[in-house]
């Protein structure tokens, strides 16, 4: 079984200029439906055998592209259709084309989420937000156009089949993890809600379609390792800056977008009459309220008459993160440090080796760190149970030695 679509022009129905409309045939299963397909051309420009406008007829490009979306939708709802194991009739293609004509296209809704995201820049979302969702919109983007041909996809159209290609797209052509794809389908994911309230569709196919998380190590410094990085003696003036900086990331929990834009207004007496830092978090926008610890102190004391940083009216000499990382990285072979130290990896080192490892409670650290959900801080606390296990395993593995000999 197959559907034979033809286009063809309606010779009963001249208009004034002498332009007849072209109309498409579709048939399946011998039943057939004619459809006006809204464009009309001179039948001198018109090619019968090839059901296409000429080449040098006027607007010829534009008529043949339209026909040419209009086939590929046609045979790409009745292929969905069968591969679905749908029972179906050549009005349900119909049907699904007159629709078409009201509807909205994934890649439009998607736009709309970014100017809303774009209207509420620090009021509940950061730049970087709405950089994550306009890769994620590109890569759609690139997605429909490399498997259906086209600028836009109808998003009633979207199903089971479309959200599995587009995973597979994302892993095959770009190499994405797991984790990565997670995103961009979380992304994709959230615009369908929205489509849902627009009262674009009714359901999310994300219902049925789900995809998995992997769970990431993440990487953190002991105490032991920290106070190794504290205590190196450092000559080089930007390298020396640079540890500085992370140690302190170690000591406050706050990441680098949020160091890289600390000033004396974010320095604030708290109810113990002891200075805190009060900062909106760039990621999330959320306040984080956070006591500053000796040893954070110590090191913006260190940088209080820092010459780039009066210049600049911050209160660190930071880098940029790229620059940072490479730094880090030169640090953890001077500190005989084996792991890839990264600015984020103060963050994680906070979480775990200064504030959950010394008794801290979760809930505590979760308000420091700005998380909006308790679930996240939680992956640190299964850290340190991974860790206490392997600590156990190598203390069983002492005993069980000791008592052999």
């Amino acid at each position: 079984m197959r559907v034979l679509i033809i286009f063809y022009l309606r010779k009963d129905r001249i208009n004034g200029d002498g332009q007849m409309p072209i109309y498409v045939r579709f048939t399946v299963k011998s039943k057939r439906v004619d459809l006006s397909t809204g464009m009309f051309i001179h039948p001198k420009h018109w090619n019968e055998a090839a059901q296409r406008a000429k080449d040098k007829a006027p607007g010829a490009y534009e008529i043949n592209q339209r026909l040419d979306r209009l086939k590929t939708e046609i045979q790409d709802y009745y292929n969905l259709l069968r591969s679905n194991g749908d029972d179906f009739t050549v009005k349900t293609i119909k049907n699904h084309l007159l629709q078409l004509s009201n509807s909205k296209g994934i890649l439009e809704i998607f736009d709309y989420y970014l100017d809303s995201i774009l209207a509420k820049l620090n009021k509940g979302y950061s730049m970087e937000t709405y950089k994550h969702y306009k890769s994620s919109r590109k890569r759609l983007a690139s997605f429909i156009d490399h498997k259906y041909r086209r600028a836009d996809y109808p998003v009633e159209s979207i199903s089971y089949k479309f959200l599995d290609s587009f995973d597979v797209y994302l892993k095959q052509e770009f190499g994405n993890h797991q984790n990565t794809a997670w995103n961009y389908h979380k992304h994709l994911r959230r615009v369908l809600n929205l489509a849902i309230s627009m009262e674009h569709i009714q359901k999310n196919p994300y219902n049925k379609y789900k995809v998995g998380l992997k769970e990431t190590h993440r990487e953190f410094l002991t105490m032991e390792e920290l106070k190794r990085l504290e205590e190196k003696e450092i000559p080089i003036e930007r390298l020396a800056a640079v540890r500085d900086i992370f140690v302190f990331a170690c000591y406050t929990g706050l990441s680098y977008s949020d160091i890289s834009k600390l000033n004396k207004n974010h320095i604030r007496k708290g109810a113990d009459k002891k200075e805190w830092i009060i900062i909106d978090r760039n990621k999330t926008n959320n306040r984080c309220r956070i006591p500053i610890l000796p040893k954070a102190k110590e090191i913006l004391l260190k940088y209080e008459d820092y010459p780039k940083n009066q210049f600049k009216g911050l209160l660190l000499p930071v880098l940029t993160n790229q620059k940072m990382n490479s730094y880090l990285k030169e640090l953890g072979d001077i500190c005989d440090i084996n792991k890839s130290i990264t600015m984020h990896v103060a963050r994680h080192t906070f979480a775990t080796s200064v504030t959950l490892g010394n008794g801290v409670p979760i809930e505590t650290v979760s308000k420091v760190l700005g998380h909006t959900s308790l679930k996240t801080t939680q992956i640190y606390a299964k850290i340190l149970d991974h860790k206490i296990s392997e600590d156990m395993e190598q203390l069983q593995t002492k005993l069980e030695s000791k008592i052999r000999h």
